[in-house]
């Protein structure tokens, strides 16, 4: 664990000669870590403040771990102590949480948030996020387990008086009560009587040593808590190829067992393939036998959601079972083999080189996945690269497996259950793309896929709002061609995506946008999220029963086949607008970002695009009816213009009948 030690005494000291900002600032940009000017200010007033606590207290001498970074996370702590209990002699710890607030208010109704002046978005109750770093490390940290009352957590509000800060309602474990205590500034003789009660009034190096240099490890009892949550979430059978690859990891883990030589696992599969099937498969079983397993991707919004699916209850705050999801540059200092499993989720976004604000890998970052665990896992798509440092590749992890001198097993995975199980239908996209080596050709349908082509966005919206509206899930995405406003204008956001007079807001950017608005990292899996256009970001690794596709400018029809133009992307990634330069592989990029957006629908999926040429290009693919509303081969519509005499089953998205609007939902893609 990386930390800025120091004690009470010494702290009081730089803060009077001015030189406590900087010591720390140093201490954390020599480390990679980029430094706010929110951050200076804490340490400005916040430290002395709890240091003249623990002077007052009579424990000048104690150590203090200022910034103290969290085992397998990008998270930091702002202050761990460290010394021994003064009847037991054992090591004991108190997370402190500072807080510069004068005053807080209540934000939503199960009172776990608070809105906080001068803050835009609402902050989670500083007591909760107390609470959670002390189980954080009760969970990963061997040393604690045995005797996990060792840690206990407070919050120090020096500016505000305990009536203007809303307490955390009850309804959490009573027994955990020491770890979301919360002192104010009219609170310090309470405050000072429990850290004498704490600590004994002398340093203790091997507590604070013990605790700086301990291996991190789920524990059993969170392993547990992961196989029941997991289990209870999914009903997947695993199928053929998918059965094979979740044996092979299985037979890997006994080989290591015996001490045998190790592998590594590479599983291949387009879009729905069960990919994620496999992997949320194996965390259940592999967490139900204890073992030190741990899923990693590199998508905030594909973790954050597969963190809520996990859990039995998806949206109940304690959020015990997320840190065993992790992002791939999480493991850039990770022990060799500190894990039986690391299962590298949509390993396709492997970056080069993992960065932690200024903070770069030594090593590539696939080496580093490779070498934490001794079964490392790796589940990918090709096609799935839409961001210019995004390096994965079957040929990549092969190749870093032959210079490690390891041996792979290699899977690929035929079938695919997103876009009704048509093979047929993805490699249409494939040709239509020109990803495929040959020219788009006609859609010839697919009795278990509709495909539609809309003469407008609004009857694009109209169609697809029938099926939301109906139970199933739809949404509607778009190539990243149009600004985005971050900032909401009052309580909604700002609708950049025009065409001609219709228009929508991109998905949030915000992780607390306006009350009923999904975050960004929901879009695909709230039904809100219907409300907003999604983008590349926001829709990959998802599925949702209709999708709407609008094509940008950014690819058009030339001479019978798709062109991109990056000139006309909004993506930084893939123009930048400022030197007016493609990013390197721009074309590449765009054309899997519409794969992507293409695959996310498991019944249907409708296109429209803003160019004309592009439309007519599209007609000619998608073959238009013989009759309104009918059928020209299975699973073929071309959507006519919305009539107000068109009866109600010709609303429907697939062409299908009222009888095609049934019960859905959105998930992470799993396969099934």
């Amino acid at each position: 664990m990386l930390a800025f030690q120091t004690n009470p005494q010494q702290i009081l000291e730089l803060a009077r000669a001015g030189e406590l900002t900087d010591r720390v600032g140093t201490h954390l940009v020599d480390a990679g870590f980029r430094v706010s000017d929110s951050e200076r200010s804490s340490w400005r007033h916040s430290l002395p403040a709890l240091a003249g606590q623990l002077v007052d207290a009579g424990l000048a001498d104690l150590d203090v771990l200022v910034e103290c970074q969290l085992p397998r996370s990008s998270r930091r702590v702002d202050v761990i102590l460290a010394g021994v209990d003064p009847s037991t002699r054992r090591p004991v710890y108190l997370v402190v949480e500072l807080k510069q607030w004068s005053w807080a208010s209540v934000y939503d109704e199960a009172e776990k948030l608070v809105r906080v002046p001068g803050l835009a978005d609402p902050q989670v109750h500083p007591a909760l996020q107390v609470e959670s770093y002390c189980s954080y490390l009760a969970d990963f940290l061997p040393m604690l387990w045995e005797w996990p009352d060792s840690v206990h957590g407070l919050v120090y509000l020096h500016n505000a008086d305990s009536g203007r800060v809303p307490a955390l309602p009850s309804g959490g474990d009573p027994a955990l009560e020491h770890r979301r205590m919360v002192f104010t500034r009219d609170r310090h003789a309470p405050l000072r009587a429990y850290l004498t009660g704490r600590f004994a009034p002398w340093r203790d190096t091997a507590a604070t040593q013990q605790l700086l240099t301990a291996p991190a490890r789920a524990s059993r009892q969170l392993l547990a808590v992961t196989a029941r949550e997991v289990d209870s979430r999914q009903h997947l059978v695993l199928l053929d190829e998918q059965r094979a690859a979740y044996e092979l990891v299985m037979r890997g883990v006994r080989w290591a067992d015996q001490g045998r030589r190790k592998r590594v696992v590479l599983v291949s599969g387009g879009p729905g393939s069960g990919k994620s099937a496999i992997a949320l498969s194996l965390l259940a079983a592999l967490a139900g036998e204890h073992r030190a397993v741990a899923h990693a991707t590199g998508s905030k919004a594909f973790k954050k959601t597969v963190q809520r699916y996990a859990r039995s209850r998806p949206f109940d705050p304690q959020q015990r079972t997320a840190p065993m999801f992790h992002y791939f540059m999480d493991f850039i200092n990770e022990p060799p083999d500190s894990l039986d499993v690391l299962i590298c989720d949509e390993a396709h976004r492997i970056r080069n080189r993992s960065t932690r604000g200024d903070r770069r890998g030594r090593k590539p970052q696939v080496q580093e996945l490779i070498e934490a665990a001794k079964v490392p896992v790796f589940l990918l798509d090709d096609d799935q690269v839409v961001r210019p440092n995004e390096v994965g590749s079957v040929a990549m992890i092969r190749g870093m497996a032959e210079r490690l001198d390891l041996e792979v097993d290699f899977v690929h995975l035929g079938a695919q259950f997103r876009c009704g199980g048509s093979p047929r239908y993805e490699r249409w996209v494939l040709h239509l793309l020109g990803l495929a080596g040959s020219r788009p050709y006609v859609w010839a349908g697919d009795d278990n896929f509709r495909l539609a082509l809309a003469d407008s966005p609004q009857q694009l919206e109209a169609r697809l709002r029938r099926a939301h509206d109906g139970g199933t899930s739809a949404r509607i995405s778009a190539g990243f061609c149009w600004p985005w406003t971050e900032k909401p204008r009052g309580s909604q956001l700002v609708p950049d995506v025009r065409i001609g007079s219709w228009s929508k807001p991109w998905n949030a950017k915000s992780e607390y946008p306006p009350r009923g608005i999904p975050a960004g990292s929901y879009w695909a899996t709230e039904s809100s999220g219907f409300e907003q256009v999604g983008c590349i970001y926001t829709a990959q690794g998802f599925e949702y029963d209709w999708s709407g596709v609008i094509l940008g400018p950014d690819l058009v029809a030339r001479d019978g086949k798709l062109v991109c133009r990056p000139s006309e992307s909004y993506d930084s990634a893939i123009f930048d607008r400022r030197r007016q330069v493609p990013g390197d592989n721009a074309e590449r990029l765009i054309r899997n970002a519409y794969k992507v957006l293409l695959t996310r629908g498991m019944r249907g999926t409708m296109i429209y695009s803003v160019d004309r040429e592009t439309q007519e290009f599209l007609a000619g693919l998608v073959p238009p009816p013989r009759a309104l509303g009918d059928a020209v081969a299975s699973g073929v519509t071309r959507v006519a213009p919305t009539s107000p005499s068109r009866s109600s089953t010709q609303d429907q998205p697939s062409g299908q009948g009222a009888d095609a609007v049934r019960p859905g939902g959105v998930r992470p893609h799993g396969g099934q």
